[in-house]
Formats: C-alpha cells, sequence, structure tokens
C-alpha cells in the first residue's frame, strides 16, 4: 500500500492523471486558493458544468471534466470549515475523501491527486488534516486494488512536511 501512496510539493494543476481534487466551496463555483487555480488552469468550461451540477453539501464530492487541465477529472470535494473540532469536522473530513474515492471506482478512475482539502481559508489544522486524508485514503486503497495511484499535492512546506509526519506514522 504504501508504495501507492506519494507525497509531492507543486501545482496540483499541473499534475498528470486520471483526476484531480478540487478542494470545492459547497456551490461548487469559482472560489479561492486551490479552487480558484483549478478554475483558471480548466477554463470556462469547468464554471458551466458545475453550475449544472448545483450545490454539493460538505463531506460530499462531485465529479467534472478537466477540460484545459492535464488530468481527465476533477472531482470537487467539499471539506468542513474548522470550528473548534467539535462540530463533527474530523468525520466531514474523512467522508469528503471517501466519497472522492467512491466516485474514483465508480468512473474507472485508477490514478488521483488531492490537495490539502480544507487546509486554507477553511482553516482545518493541518496535522489533524493530513492524518484524516492518509488515514481514509490508505484504508480505502487497502480495500480497493484497482486504484493504482494516489498523490498528496502540497503547495507549501509546512503542508508536506505535516503530510510526511502523517505518512510516517501510518508505516509504522
Amino acid at each position: 500500500m504504501k508504495e501507492k501512496i506519494h507525497l509531492m510539493k507543486g501545482d496540483i494543476t499541473q499534475i498528470q492523471v486520471d483526476a484531480i481534487v478540487n478542494a470545492a466551496n459547497t456551490s461548487l463555483l469559482d472560489g479561492a486558493g486551490v479552487c480558484g487555480a483549478i478554475h483558471a488552469a480548466a477554463g470556462p468550461e469547468l464554471l458551466e458544468e458545475c453550475r449544472a451540477l448545483g450545490d454539493c453539501a460538505t463531506g460530499q464530492a462531485k465529479i467534472t471534466k478537466a477540460y484545459r487541465l492535464p488530468a481527465k477529472f476533477v472531482i470537487h470535494a467539499v471539506g468542513p470549515i474548522w470550528r473548534g473540532g467539535a462540530k463533527s469536522e474530523a468525520s466531514l473530513l474523512a467522508d469528503c475523501y471517501s466519497s472522492v474515492m467512491k466516485l474514483a471506482l465508480k468512473h474507472h478512475i485508477k490514478t488521483i491527486a488531492f490537495p490539502a482539502i480544507s487546509c486554507g481559508i477553511y482553516g482545518y489544522p493541518i496535522k489533524q488534516a493530513s492524518e484524516i486524508a492518509v488515514k481514509e485514503v490508505s484504508h480505502f486503497i487497502a480495500m480497493h486494488p484497482e486504484i493504482e495511484s494516489v498523490d498528496f499535492v502540497c503547495f507549501s512546506d509546512d503542508i508536506y512536511q505535516a503530510y510526511e509526519q502523517a505518512m510516517g506514522m501510518l508505516h509504522r
């Protein structure tokens, strides 16, 4: 399983995989951070398709084409806004990763790249979020060998280090 999960620092809009994950808002419309970068790189057709999909609940995900991105699909995952940890944030974030992975299976996606969902403007503590992400994805791919590769794409050193620690804890 360890060989299926990779960690990298970079721009998720440049990754060549079957699907990249968008840290989306509930409207699925253009936003800030990763969401804004994905929408800008994909082109206006992505916004059009997202509008047609309607809203997406926190902890859930929806899929679109990737348009001008090197990926084939974008899976839009709505993570929770951090409100101190007592508002089911951990279970909603876990649901978010699970929803993405279930959509990947349904659409025969074998390679996928994730950003640090909820760790930008949603304020989720990076250490806790990375542990949830690594645990959920690792568990899912252990049960579903058809998923060939999962990349965690980190946009900063601190996020990279948190994911590196989370992956180290998992593989002890």
